[in-house]
């Protein structure tokens, strides 16, 4: 298997990182060859179905791209990629059934999204004043759109799993900010992830406090546009935090129907996501009765 193969190789390359090198070049250079490898990886995960193989191979490769950021500390990429595999192995494994840990992961991927941000130019950007922080953001260009994406992904999701803290909470606007950037320099980024973040964020905040659910079911089905319908995440999101806040069930169970008719693989490269949707859908649908 494709998979087992790269995990092999990847294993084979990082016993030099334990090795004594002769000079920081030469440890960057063994780092940048395991990174190549990563890629690899990640690709070949994302092109699975099996959801117990990749969870069960997870860790190891959390362990292993943690010990490549504390080996080149300052590599943006690397940074924003450990943050992204935090972030997706919490979201597509842990959050339903743990949610007191899938924060302890979100924590980590928050924290290397929040270093892969001062490496393009923001500096502190989780404590310092807000007015130079919105200053930062608008010197940021469309070459920085996956570091502003997925730090703010990942940031959001710790403030959302950390709904007793006020001090977290308070972060929110900063998460708002970056996210209306990633609209205004390239909204089709990830299937229209930020347009997914912004329909989660006014369909879950009650009206009082900013929430709109007219707007957020306008984000979702842009989402779903500049996503062509494939990435079946987006309908999960759209069922769970539209169809079921309007108390809309012939919307929510049409909804969570989509993504079962849809096949899993109708993207190749969205088979593993496609799949975990599949499997919440097949959950979210059980529960209708009991909800509306």
């Amino acid at each position: 298997m494709v998979f087992s193969r790269l995990i092999k190789r990847i294993i084979i390359v990082s016993l030099f990182m334990c090795l004594p090198m002769a000079c920081a070049t030469s440890k960057t250079m063994t780092v940048g060859a395991t990174a190549s490898l990563l890629e690899d990886i990640a690709k070949s995960a994302y092109r699975q179905s099996d959801l117990r193989l990749i969870r069960e191979g997870m860790p190891a490769y959390l362990m292993l791209i943690d010990g490549m950021v504390e080996a080149v500390p300052n590599n943006k990429q690397l940074l924003i990629n450990a943050a992204q595999a935090y972030a997706s192995f919490a979201s597509a494994f842990i959050q339903d059934e743990d949610q007191e840990y899938a924060r302890v992961l979100f924590a980590r991927a928050k924290e290397y999204g929040l270093r892969a941000l001062t490496q393009i130019g923001m500096i502190d950007p989780a404590s310092k004043p807000f007015d130079a922080f919105e200053a930062d953001i608008d010197n940021l260009t469309k070459k920085d759109v996956s570091y502003i994406f997925w730090a703010a992904s990942c940031w959001g999701n710790w403030i959302s799993l950390s709904q007793g803290s006020i001090e977290a909470l308070a972060e929110l606007p900063r998460v708002e900010l970056l996210m209306k950037k990633v609209l205004e320099l390239n909204e089709g980024f990830y299937y229209g992830g930020a347009h997914i973040f912004m329909g989660i964020l006014n369909g879950s905040k009650p009206k009082i406090a900013g929430g709109n659910r007219d707007l957020a079911r306008e984000h979702f089905l842009r989402a779903i546009e500049l996503g062509h319908g494939e990435f079946l995440m987006t309908y999960i999101y759209y069922a769970d935090y539209y169809a079921k806040k309007a108390f809309d069930k012939d919307l929510y169970v049409s909804t969570l129907e989509t993504v079962l008719k849809t096949p899993a693989d109708i993207r190749p490269d969205l088979t593993l996501l496609n799949t975990v949707a599949h499997t919440k859908a097949k959950a979210m649908l059980t529960e209708a009765d009991e909800y509306f």
